[in-house]
C-alpha cells in the first residue's frame, strides 16, 4: 500500500513538473474556449464599457471563440484583431508584469495608448493604474517567456 501511495505521489509530482513547463495558451479562455469571459472586445473601445457578447455574433481567432454584441463589432474585430484583442492574451496584465498569469474579471479593464488591458479584479486594476507604464514595460519583457513556458 505504501509503495502504491509513493508511486502515485511521484507520478503526480512528475505530471506537475511537466505541466509547469508547458507553453501557455496564447489566449486566456474558458473551459469552453470562450475568450475574455464572453465580453465584446470592440465595445471597450467603441462604448467605453464592458458589454457582454453574444454566441450569435461569435468568431474564432487565435485558438479561442470571441463574442460580440453585434455583427458590426465582429467585423471590426476580424478586420483588425490585434488592435482590439487584449494584451497578453487576455490574462491579467498586473500578474504578467509580476511574472505569472491569472484569470481576469472582464469588468476590470483599462485602455492605455489604444491597447486593452485586463486585470484580475477592480482592486488589482486600481494597483495597476498607479504604475501602468512601469507595469506595461515589465509585462512586455515577461510575456514572451510566459507564453513559451520558459
Amino acid at each position: 500500500m505504501q509503495k502504491r501511495v509513493a508511486f502515485v505521489l511521484a507520478l503526480a509530482l512528475a505530471f506537475t513538473a511537466v505541466a509547469g513547463a508547458r507553453a501557455l495558451e496564447p489566449v486566456n479562455k474558458s473551459l469552453f474556449g470562450v475568450a475574455i469571459g464572453g465580453a465584446d472586445p470592440v465595445a471597450y473601445f467603441s462604448e467605453g464599457r464592458f458589454v457582454e457578447g453574444s454566441r450569435k455574433f461569435a468568431a474564432d481567432w487565435n485558438g479561442a471563440s470571441w463574442r460580440f454584441a453585434s455583427a458590426a463589432n465582429r467585423q471590426r474585430f476580424l478586420a483588425e484583431p490585434e488592435r482590439y484583442a487584449p494584451r497578453y492574451g487576455g490574462y491579467c496584465a498586473y500578474a504578467v508584469a509580476h511574472g505569472y498569469t491569472a484569470k481576469i474579471d472582464p469588468e476590470a479593464w483599462s485602455i492605455v495608448e489604444d491597447r486593452l488591458y485586463l486585470n484580475y479584479d477592480k482592486e488589482v486594476r486600481a494597483r495597476w493604474s498607479k504604475q501602468q507604464g512601469e507595469f506595461i514595460e515589465q509585462a512586455d519583457q515577461n510575456w514572451p517567456g510566459l507564453l513559451s513556458g520558459e
